[in-house]
């Protein structure tokens, strides 16, 4: 079972969102952490769990990368919107034609002008904090957030879900 998983796969025309299942579920079924399953698909840890954040898209955005409107960078670069703002987004995209790069650029000014509580946090956060989370995020594989006190003191929080996640965060680590 677990090798027909993986052959379907490593198969080249599944698109990200199937990709992404089909990852989730050889993780789920055969207990595996993101770095077991990045060894046993021939993937990096870090590609395995950008698939998986593919996840959390709402269902219009999750759609449109079905159908290869959007990119799997445009796609990663949309999940930190709120639903509304995601699939607003994600239309805008698709209708201009726009590159990762300036997609990331629409969703800066999309928070830096949103209303709810959480875009305005973001948006009074130093840029390269929230570029040194994203940064660390990719690197473990997990939600990482810098939370900056004063006089320079801080804490680093590493998120995780399971406790194999756990154990795939802290393989990578050491």
């Amino acid at each position: 079972m677990a090798v027909s998983l993986i052959e379907n796969i490593q198969r080249e025309n599944l698109n990200p969102m199937e990709e992404a299942r089909a990852l989730q579920r050889l993780i789920d079924e055969f207990e595996m952490t993101h770095q077991k399953a990045a060894e046993a698909v021939g993937r990096s840890r870090t590609a395995v769990s950008n698939l998986l954040r593919l996840l959390d898209l709402g269902d219009i955005a999750t759609v449109m990368v079905e159908r290869g409107e959007l990119e799997m960078g445009h796609a990663r670069a949309l999940l930190v919107l709120p639903l509304r703002a995601q699939v607003d987004a994600a239309h805008q995209v698709v209708d201009r034609g726009m590159s990762v790069r300036a997609t990331e650029k629409l969703v800066k000014k999309l928070l830096a002008a949103g209303d709810n509580p959480a875009s305005k946090q973001s948006a009074r956060r130093d840029p390269d904090l929230v570029r040194l989370e994203q940064d660390l995020s990719d690197r473990v594989g997990a939600p990482v957030q810098v939370q900056s006190g004063a006089k320079g003191k801080g804490k680093l929080v590493i998120s995780y879900s399971s406790l194999d996640e756990l154990d795939g965060i802290l393989e990578h680590i050491h």
